[in-house]
């Protein structure tokens, strides 16, 4: 879990209007994020029906493609 230390900042009317965190909390924050979306994807790629191919063999199907 990543841990913030969040200054909420306030308009005129003392309505919250934005956040303001340290930088290095929001790089931790980002990271977490992309590893969020990498797990997701992981998830949705082994929910689907489908055969898997070697890394190899979809470089290759990659470059025959930029060729032609």
């Amino acid at each position: 879990m990543v841990i913030v230390h969040p200054e909420v900042l306030v308009n005129q009317k003392r309505q919250p209007k934005a956040v303001l965190l340290p930088y290095a909390e929001w790089g931790r924050i980002m990271e977490a994020l992309e590893e969020l979306e990498d797990i997701r994807a992981y998830d949705r790629a082994k929910a689907r029906r489908g055969t898997a191919i070697p890394f190899e063999q979809a470089v290759r199907g990659l470059k025959k493609k930029r060729v032609a």
